[in-house]
């Protein structure tokens, strides 16, 4: 049995029907229906009375409910207290940066914070510096790298992280 075969039994449970936990789980529905079946035959029980419109749980598919959520949960602990152990972090990070930045310490930075905590998935996003600050007000970006002519946005907490000089160039002949 694997924890799989679990987590499909209870989308099925809690969905009521192969197709909509298919679509939840974003696999296949035979994929799902092939999975409850290799369980229902390793557990020598039929898990879901499919004579309706919608799946019901027989007795024994109600009993795998149960324990089930308790595994699942079981193993959730499990990574946890590794994870906690390990002091590993997990989850996702989305930054935005300007267009074309070239700021060195900035790509430095992330590059350790990916190190020190590698459950952390990174992903950037570039756009323009008032895009940016929109959609780290939306919630859609964690930060974001973003050009400051003379000040931050106001609504926004922000730290100077660089300050480099611009310079202009033209034709030697130019007024």
């Amino acid at each position: 049995m694997e924890l799989r075969h679990l987590r499909y039994f209870l989308a099925v449970a809690d969905e009521g029907g192969f197709t909509r936990a298919a679509a939840r789980l974003h696999v296949s529905q035979p994929g799902i229906s092939a999975q409850i079946a290799r369980l229902e035959r390793e557990l020598g029980a039929v898990l879901f009375d499919r004579s309706a419109r919608a799946v019901r749980l027989t007795e024994a598919g109600e009993l795998v409910r149960r324990h089930a959520r308790q595994v699942l949960a079981a193993e959730r602990g499990l990574r946890a207290a590794v994870d906690e152990l390990n002091a590993l972090v997990r989850g996702s990070l989305v930054v935005g940066m300007i267009m074309a930045c070239t700021v060195e310490p900035f790509f430095a930075a992330l590059a350790a914070f990916h190190r020190a905590h590698p459950g952390v998935a990174l992903r950037l996003v570039e756009d323009d510096s008032d895009r940016l600050a929109a959609r780290v007000r939306e919630g859609t970006i964690d930060l974001a790298l973003i050009g400051a002519a003379h000040r931050a946005p106001e609504d926004l907490a922000a730290r100077e992280v660089v300050n480099e000089p611009l310079a202009v160039a033209v034709p030697p002949e130019h007024p």
